[in-house]
């Protein structure tokens, strides 16, 4: 697509059918704060309400199916409870101008039996257990060796999403964000270190990319693709990730993308990679993302090498931040011992710019 090189974060820009006031995206953030069984309640809609200047909100990562499931105090978004608790969510941050697309979200090997239906192991491409431990609701717990998902199941994984992204329009989002990153299912699918598959879903990057492309397409099938994005991170090596040729396995699945006519590309830009080529590749809106400041952001957006800028770190105290951008004014700290679970605090009791702190939200 042809892209207009912008001034500024503050230039308007066209997301698919949306139109956004700037180019600031608050990045998905696990905070570890939904209801009981997963539901988003008032403190989350408050927490998102707050944060509606951005030109976007990416929300939490966000389980499709009890399987999904992989950390205590995560939402999700397979029943009738949880798509409820998330229309609190869509209707603040409507009600306050925003615009905000879900995350959906299954773990894959990062979980543990004790947060899986009926205590079963986790899934996964092949069975490879992940270094380190996991956080569960007993503390923490060495990663356990997950089940290679049957050919014959792959369907009801992809039937997840397609259930997952239908129940979101139904709570009113604008759109919806394919997790594919960060070590979790998709992304265990698509890098040769996590996938030793010897069916059609393993082997080559085209088949490794397969999952991920029949998921969008069932995604796609409630939501055009011009209000689906989806999240890569082809450098990270978080949750125990490799790949042997990251630069050609992630510049393939990125021309892979281009058919679909996706809102977005989103990547994770960490771990040294150059995702120069994937940029390259990929055709439509490029989100950048990881370790962005004003300074970087506006570089980034003015030279062309992303359309848009999310921050995630920075949204947790600065619930204004497209506001303190513009402004020049000082970004607050966060408190890293309430980034997960809790309360208010450390969560919606942030002060904006013109509200001292202390001061009711």
């Amino acid at each position: 697509m042809n892209r207009a090189i912008a001034a500024d974060l503050f230039t308007p820009i066209r997301l698919g059918r949306l139109d956004l006031p700037n180019r600031i995206v608050m990045a998905p953030m696990t905070r570890a704060r939904a209801g009981q069984a997963g539901a988003p309640n008032c403190l989350n809609a408050t927490y998102y309400r707050q944060r509606a200047t951005a030109g976007l909100i990416i929300t939490e990562a966000t389980q499709v199916s009890p399987q999904g499931g992989g950390f205590p105090g995560t939402p999700g978004i397979h029943n009738f409870e949880q798509i409820a608790g998330w229309r609190q969510v869509t209707d603040a941050v409507h009600d306050a101008g925003g615009r905000v697309f879900l995350q959906l979200w299954h773990v894959g090997r990062i979980s543990h039996p004790s947060m899986q239906p009926d205590g079963a192991l986790p899934v996964a491409p092949s069975a490879i257990a992940p270094a380190g431990e996991i956080f569960t609701a007993d503390g923490p717990k060495p990663f356990v060796t997950p089940r290679a998902l049957e050919l014959v199941e792959i369907p009801g994984i992809i039937d997840q999403f397609r259930r997952g992204a239908a129940n979101a329009m139904v709570a009113g989002f604008d759109g919806v964000e394919v997790h594919a990153a960060n070590g979790y299912l998709i992304d265990q699918f698509l890098r040769d270190g996590t996938n030793r598959r010897a069916d059609e879903y393993g082997g080559p990057a085209d088949n490794r990319a397969r999952l991920l492309l029949e998921i969008l397409a069932a995604v796609c099938e409630t939501w055009q693709g011009d209000r689906v994005g989806v999240r890569l991170s082809p450098g990270s090596g978080f949750n125990d990730m490799r790949d042997s040729d990251p630069d050609g396995t992630f510049s393939r699945v990125a021309a892979l993308l281009n058919p679909l006519q996706l809102a977005y590309l989103h990547a994770v830009e960490e771990g040294g990679y150059d995702v120069a080529r994937v940029r390259r590749a990929f055709r439509g809106h490029y989100i950048a993302n990881a370790g962005y400041d004003f300074a970087k952001a506006k570089a980034a957006i003015s030279s062309g090498s992303a359309d848009l800028v999310s921050f995630g770190k920075l949204y947790i105290a600065n619930p204004d931040l497209a506001r303190r951008f513009a402004a020049g004014a000082q970004l607050a700290a966060a408190d890293a011992a309430t980034f997960y679970g809790g309360t208010a605090a450390g969560y919606t009791d942030y002060p904006p710019l013109d509200q001292p702190a202390g001061a009711p939200a």
